[in-house]
């Protein structure tokens, strides 16, 4: 088996090189093959030329530059059918979710699952640093509106750790047509449609105290949750 490990990048100059290290550091002590691949979506600081500089001390590292900014579902997208793993998972580039918690997930892989996400809503996950409370009412609101215009099936569409085997990938990025605020909405309920199965696990999460949602931000996810609402009515996925 080969493990792909995603991860999409904007700006992340000042917190790569440790994520990118301690990636590392975990997948040289596994038994299976590895690669690990930098999607960087067209960062206006020097988050490519630090990427580029582990380059030779990091084993199986590559990274894709892009020079304009598509958005996080963009080279998500790309660094899902760009890799060659068995298993492709992307994480987030600050660490919040740490690339260990994928040992809980190969072996929902062998049991036969398609997508092996990530859940900090589920019995055993841990929120090892809370949101402001404000965040957290947002993100209920958000959940509640995607149950009930795209329901996906699971509790916690939103977490940056999610799992997909080649052949998932494969059948559901192409289809992916939202680029920002949702796409994890879309892949999920585009999985579902194909009906792969999906297995939540859960995990320890840290929040990343330098992220800030605006309102602004929560009304373009809710907008696209509608776009993909009305792309299942009209077939799109097909």
């Amino acid at each position: 088996m080969k493990l792909s490990v995603i991860l999409p990048a904007y700006n992340e100059q000042d917190r790569i090189k440790k994520t990118l290290l301690d990636v590392s550091q975990f997948l040289q002590k596994q038994s299976f093959g590895y690669e690990i691949l930098v999607v960087n979506d067209g960062s206006k600081d020097l988050t490519a030329e630090v990427v580029n500089n582990l380059v030779s001390s990091i084993p199986n590292l590559r990274l894709i530059d892009n020079k304009e900014n598509h958005g996080k579902g963009y080279v998500t997208k790309q660094g899902m059918l760009s890799a060659s793993g068995d298993v492709r998972l992307f994480m987030d580039a600050d660490n919040s979710t740490k690339v260990d918690e994928v040992l809980k997930m190969l072996p929902m892989f062998e049991q036969g699952y398609d997508l092996v996400i990530g859940s900090r809503r589920i019995s055993g996950s841990v929120i090892a640093v809370h949101q402001p409370w404000f965040r957290d009412f947002l993100g209920g609101v958000f959940r509640f509106i995607v149950h009930i215009l795209v329901p996906v099936g699971v509790t916690d569409s939103q977490c940056g750790f999610k799992a997909f085997s080649a052949l998932a990938a494969r059948a559901v990025f192409p289809k992916q047509s939202i680029y920002r605020w949702a796409f994890d909405v879309e892949v999920l309920a585009i999985a579902r449609k194909f009906k792969f199965k999906i297995k939540e696990v859960p995990v320890t999460w840290v929040n990343d105290t330098e992220s800030h949602v605006k309102l602004g931000g929560m009304i373009d996810m809710l907008l696209e949750v509608m776009e993909v609402r009305l792309n299942l009515w009209a077939g799109k996925y097909k």
